[in-house]
């Protein structure tokens, strides 16, 4: 194989990848254990924003920051080239209680990228009553369109997609990756990059250091309404509701600990059915259309791992994104392309470089 890089995962984190190397004119062959973008990344409601962004560490905002601004550019592009629209849309989010109003307004004045006022649900969306957040500048993504496009482009800038390839074994000489075992064979290349979300850790086998990623379960419903009943993102704790426009709803998520388990339960389904229905009651007649669950690649406080290997020069991770995968993934690449060519940050990448723990 004749790849300048094997990238091991075709989530968005590799197929974003893949995307920003094939346009500086790189090769590039994608490794994908299963079917390609069918994992953590289809599997999100794709809200572009940390849920409140006030609640997570600056690490986290500056890259989910940096990788919302590019989104709308981006998924113009990916439409324009492939015809496939993503449907980008700046769609605002309602908080509804218990939110601190204070610590919220505080740090929107703080970061440009955020604003946020205090309404009156009921005039963002009759369905809803009572005080509530709102913060405009948060937007969305159908997940399985943006992963369709980006399969698409990458595929029409030459890059080469294996699916139902498992990397068993990475072999090292000298420093080096010098070769990959996988159930199609032996596969080399000049540079190898995993992007496997939850399954970085097992891929990377010795070479994972201190690495901290493990799988977290979430669970999804979805319904379809004939128009949807909300204009905006509504979220409440944990949990949040996301129109689609052409009438779907999605209603997520949980966080479960169970290791690689992808089941759904009837336990998750019924809870969030009924916390949903406190929100928006006519969800109590409407069938429910799917159930779903996904593995996140689940890492300390939610900040991802970007960068070179400690001890192997020509290995690369970009992965542990945890709950904003798809927020972050142009951003990611970006910061992980500067890196390989040694072009100039957009911004102070250390705090993505110390999750191998060395």
């Amino acid at each position: 194989m004749n790849s300048d890089f094997l990238i091991i995962g075709g989530g968005v984190a590799g197929l974003s990848t893949a995307q920003r190397l094939l346009q500086q004119g790189a090769s590039v062959t994608i490794l994908e254990r299963g079917a390609i973008g069918q994992e953590a990344s289809w599997a999100g409601g794709g809200i572009l924003s940390p849920l409140c962004p006030w609640n997570y560490p600056n690490e986290v905002t500056r890259l989910t920051t940096r990788g919302a601004g590019l989104f709308s550019a981006w998924t113009e592009e990916l439409h324009t080239v492939t015809g496939i629209n993503p449907e980008y849309e700046q769609s605002g989010m309602l908080v509804l209680p218990p939110f601190d109003a204070q610590t919220a307004v505080h740090w929107c004045a703080a970061h440009n990228a955020y604003s946020v006022h205090q309404v009156h649900a009921a005039d963002y969306s009759p369905h809803i009553q009572g005080d509530a957040l709102y913060l405009p500048e948060v937007a969305q993504v159908r997940n399985p369109r943006l992963l369709r496009a980006l399969r698409q482009h990458v595929e029409s800038l030459g890059g080469r997609i294996i699916e139902q390839c498992t990397v068993s074994d990475i072999v090292v000489e000298n420093g080096q990756v010098q070769s990959l075992t996988t159930s199609r064979g032996k596969l080399n290349a000049q540079g190898y990059i995993v992007t496997a979300g939850a399954w970085s850790k097992e891929v990377l086998g010795q070479h994972a250091l201190r690495l901290d990623i493990k799988p977290m379960r979430g669970q999804m419903l979805l319904f379809k309404f004939d128009v949807s009943p909300l204009r905006h993102i509504v979220l409440q704790d944990d949990l949040y509701l996301i129109p689609r426009r052409d009438g779907y709803l999605l209603v997520g998520s949980t966080l479960e600990d169970v290791g690689f388990d992808h089941r759904t339960t009837s336990e998750v389904r019924d809870m969030l059915w009924q916390r949903a229905q406190k929100i928006l009651p006519s969800l109590r007649d409407m069938p429910l259309v799917q159930h779903w669950a996904g593995l996140r690649p689940a890492s300390p406080h939610n900040i991802p791992t970007i960068g070179r290997h400690p001890q192997l020069d020509n290995l690369y991770l970009n992965s542990g994104h945890f709950r904003y995968g798809v927020t972050m993934a142009p951003a990611s690449a970006e910061i992980l392309l500067n890196e390989i060519t040694g072009a100039q940050q957009c911004l102070d990448v250390t705090p993505y470089q110390a999750g191998w723990g060395s």
